[in-house]
């Protein structure tokens, strides 16, 4: 039996961090990997970028505080210091200074602040630190300014962003730089990093046996992406991603996992016809057992053959569900490879994204005594033909954003009304 693609990792990697001139580096999971790929892939080298965008009342961010905080979080977390970068072939993280940028934003002639944001964060460099921040107003008279807070992907997952929020603020709050953190502190964090990563690792390199991988070949071999590749559209003008939101009544304790999924079985349908598989993936997964609640990104990416000839009962998608869960730690290269393997036609390129959030994690940033109001910026790049997120709270906020290089706007709003209307608000919790 070939070894699996995360022990092959951990072999290359053991072998380059035992050399002097290497010294220092820290581990990738599969996921950071598979970030690493996908950019490698870009035509334009893009990473992907989580942001969070806050307005508050003008005048009410301290620029040189704001910044020593952010260090301050930097200097606790490896993974918001430290580049991704290939050495000798192998990923890697390189841990650098605790140096978080602020850069004041100025709207070009005919942008607002929106613009402004919008257009600065297409031009992220994968060059500097990870976390980096973003201030821009309208302009003299404006009442706001909106605050940008960035995370390189291979840096955060999405149970990281709360996190990042409330000790931003609390740094602030206490006026902590990243000089207010011992080097013992220091040294300890490094080491529950790399400890995290490790058994990470180790979790990854067991979740690809045989009959996992086997499971995975037989799940996937209907599979095949149905949309365009990105650029096939020319899009004369406007932004380069279409949005549409919309909320929506939510039954008690929320709609369940496998509503959603078919919600976005309907919207493939209807973007890519009946009779297809499509391949949508979702966020899953956490730390491994005995780790550290370290920051990083040890979220796996699962993969769900989305079949739009017809929608079956609900409680076939569960089962189908629950049945992934238990190989949701084989890494998504490995399940690329079992696929393959098994007569896919897959090239693991994906048709649609969903990631759900919890509307009680969701707290504000506080600056000081002043709670920043979170805000949406569409318009951003989206990394697969469309994207569905859902808030889980009260209501159910389910926003949809799509590659206006590859699918037609008319097409991704029916496709957003299918969706929706897939959803019932009395749907059975499970």
């Amino acid at each position: 039996m070939l070894p699996s693609i995360t022990g092959q990792y951990l072999a290359r990697y053991q072998r380059l961090a035992a050399s002097e001139a290497a010294a220092g580096l820290l581990p990738a999971t599969g996921a950071q990997r598979r970030f690493l790929l996908v950019r490698s892939l870009d035509p334009a080298g893009r990473a992907d970028i989580v942001p969070m965008f806050f307005a508050f009342p003008r005048g009410t961010v301290d620029g040189p505080r704001l910044r020593a905080a952010a260090g301050h979080l930097a200097a606790r977390h490896p993974a918001l210091r430290s580049q991704a970068g290939v050495v000798r072939g192998t990923p890697v993280l390189r841990p650098g200074p605790a140096d978080i940028p602020l850069e004041h934003v100025s709207p070009a002639p005919g942008e607002d602040a929106r613009d402004a944001l919008r257009r600065t964060l297409a031009a992220w460099t994968t060059q500097g630190p990870p976390l980096r921040l973003y201030l821009a107003a309208d302009g003299p008279g404006a009442d706001e300014e909106l605050l940008a807070v960035v995370l390189d992907h291979t840096a955060c997952d999405g149970q990281s962003l709360a996190r990042v929020v409330a000790e931003l603020g609390a740094a602030y709050r206490d006026r902590l730089g990243p000089q207010d953190l011992a080097p013992s502190d220091a040294a300890a964090e490094l080491a529950a990093y790399k400890d995290a990563v490790l058994r990470q690792l180790d979790a990854e390199d067991r979740a690809a046996s045989p009959r996992a991988l086997a499971y995975w070949g037989e799940r996937l071999r209907p599979a095949r992406e149905r949309a365009p590749l990105p650029g096939t559209r020319r899009v004369s003008g406007g932004l380069p991603t279409g949005a549409a939101a919309s909320k929506l009544p939510s039954p008690e304790g929320g709609v369940p996992f496998p509503a959603l999924l078919d919600a976005c079985r309907a919207a493939a349908a209807t973007l890519y016809g009946a009779g297809s598989v499509a391949p949508i993936g979702y966020p899953w997964g956490g730390r491994p057992a005995g780790a550290e609640p370290v920051l990083g990104c040890f979220l796996n990416t699962v993969v769900f053959p989305a079949g739009t000839h017809a929608t079956p009962a609900p409680e076939v998608t569960e089962t189908q569900w629950w049945d992934d869960l238990d190989r949701a730690d084989t890494p998504f290269d490995e399940v690329v490879r079992a696929a393959r393997a098994g007569g896919s036609a897959w090239s693991g390129r994906l048709d649609g994204l969903l990631t759900v959030d919890d509307a009680a994690h969701r707290t504000p940033l506080r600056l000081g005594g002043t709670a920043g109001r979170e805000i949406h910026i569409d318009g951003r790049q989206v990394r697969a033909p469309f994207a569905v997120s859902a808030t889980q709270g009260p209501e159910l906020d389910l926003r949809m954003v799509w590659d206006r290089t590859v699918l037609d706007d008319a097409a991704a709003e029916d496709a957003f009304a299918a969706l929706c209307a897939a959803l019932p608000a009395d749907a059975p919790v499970h």
